[in-house]
C-alpha cells in the first residue's frame, strides 16, 4: 500500500512540472489510476487552460494587460500551493479556482 502512495506521489509532481510533465503525468496515470495523482493531473491541467486563458486575455492592449499581468501572479500562486500540497502528499485543492478545476475535469 505504501508503494502505490509513493508512485501516485511521484506521478503527481511530475504533472506540476511543465505542459510536458503534465502530459507525461497523463500518460503514466492512464492505466494505474491513482486517485492522489488524478486529482493533482486536474488541478495542474486547470492551472494551465487559466494561463492559456490568461494569455488570449493578454492580447487586448492596456486592460488585457493589467487582468494579465495580475493574473499571472495568482497564477503562480496556485502553482505553488498546488505544488507543496503534492510534495507533502495532501489532496487539497489550489485556491481560488482549485474547485472549479475538479468540476470542470471531472470525467478526466
Amino acid at each position: 500500500m505504501e508503494n502505490k502512495e509513493v508512485q501516485g506521489k511521484d506521478i503527481a509532481l511530475i504533472a506540476y512540472l511543465t505542459l510536458v510533465g503534465l502530459i507525461i503525468a497523463f500518460v503514466m496515470n492512464s492505466d494505474k489510476k491513482y486517485e492522489f495523482s488524478n486529482f493533482h493531473i486536474k488541478q495542474s491541467l486547470g492551472i494551465a487552460v487559466t494561463g492559456f486563458a490568461l494569455g488570449l486575455i493578454g492580447i487586448i492592449p492596456v486592460l488585457g494587460w493589467l487582468v494579465s499581468i495580475l493574473g499571472v501572479f495568482l497564477l503562480f500562486y496556485m502553482w505553488i500551493m498546488g505544488l507543496i500540497n503534492a510534495i507533502n502528499g495532501k489532496q487539497v485543492a489550489v485556491p481560488v479556482l482549485g474547485q472549479k478545476y475538479n468540476e470542470w475535469f471531472k470525467n478526466l
